[in-house]
């Protein structure tokens, strides 16, 4: 059962070992996606499709009774789950002779939740990795079966860092699969709810920076949320024209640690500087508006005007001349 792109990735990897068999596949319904709003299906139902798999199933409610007779009629040993999307109740919990696993995207049991990913790098730790756990009623609390760990590095963004752990994910679920039909799983370990944090499900307002934090956790905030939710912040109003509200996102971000004297004092969110160095008509790599944070700075090296294209920090400068000292990116 799975959804996202991570979700095919597994899937690729169950299939990818001929001691495993896949009996059907559970997805979520087509959606409107696209500047058509075509009805669109989801990664794992594409991959599972265009790989010829014919079983698959994509209810609006995995617990309804058609949807719970199909997978009955799959028999299968076991359910994996993976970034599906959909809570699943206790008689489909225990509807497979082993019961229902899930991969999850965290060293649980921190950062239950929807946005374990995220959470990580926004937090600053330098580790993460993906448990499969035993499912239970509750929110990615069930026991322990196999972890796999993977480094932070402090340039990586979230859509990077998920890359990675699907395909660590793909391994270490299909490695938990194999050794559950040998009978040679490991025992299993509980979780202390008290060690539990939680990731929230994040909307596309979460992005919205807030200048007065401080830079570090600000340039995290950055690669964390790109590309989803993404962060961004609005232009001063007189940039601002009917049908466009001045909204930027902001894609990359490096941290200025040193400020001049005169710099010290603004506000945050004032413009300091206007980096536009150019090599041979080109922007080099660390130029954009240099904003103030609530301790030292961010240069905004990777922008989007709000209805364009995403500019190197140099090139969004040009279209819009800035103010230093003056100028102050908007919360609103």
């Amino acid at each position: 059962m799975g959804s996202a792109a991570a979700s095919a990735v597994c899937l690729r990897a169950i299939m990818r070992e001929d001691e495993l068999d896949v009996v059907g596949v559970v997805t979520q319904p087509d959606r409107p996606a696209g500047r058509g709003k075509a009805l669109t299906a989801c990664p794992c139902k594409a991959f599972a499709v265009q790989h010829g798999i014919t079983s698959v199933i994509t209810p609006e409610d995995v617990n309804s009774e058609d949807a719970m007779a199909q997978i009955r009629a799959w028999r299968p040993d076991v359910v994996a789950v993976v970034a599906f999307g959909q809570f699943l109740k206790e008689p489909l919990l225990k509807l497979p002779l082993f019961g229902c696993i899930n991969c999850h995207f965290s060293l649980l049991p921190k950062y239950r939740g929807a946005s374990p990913v995220v959470a990580a790098i926004a937090a600053g730790d330098r580790m993460t990795g993906v448990s499969v756990i035993r499912m239970g009623k509750g929110m990615d609390d069930g026991p322990i079966l196999m972890q796999s760990y993977e480094p932070i590095y402090s340039d990586v963004t979230g859509g990077e860092l998920m890359d990675e752990l699907a395909v660590a994910g793909g391994v270490t679920l299909a490695k938990t699969l194999k050794l559950m039909n040998r009978n040679a799983l490991p025992p299993e370990i509980v979780q202390v709810p008290e060690d539990a944090t939680f990731a929230h499900k994040l909307k596309k307002t979460d992005g919205l920076v807030d200048w007065s934090a401080p830079v570090i956790v600000i340039e995290r905030k950055i690669r964390a949320y790109t590309p989803w939710p993404g962060c961004y912040t609005f232009l001063p109003a007189r940039f601002r024209r009917k049908g466009n509200s001045g909204r930027v996102a902001i894609a990359r971000a490096e941290i200025v640690r040193n400020l001049l004297p005169e710099w010290r004092n603004a506000a945050p969110g004032t413009v300091l500087d206007c980096v536009t160095v150019r090599q041979k008509g080109r922007p080099e790599p660390g130029t954009g508006p240099v904003v103030k944070c609530g301790d030292t700075a961010l240069m905004l090296t990777m922008l989007k005007p709000e209805g364009g294209s995403l500019l190197e920090g140099a090139e969004f400068l040009r279209g819009r001349q800035l103010i230093p000292g003056e100028d102050v990116l908007l919360q609103a």
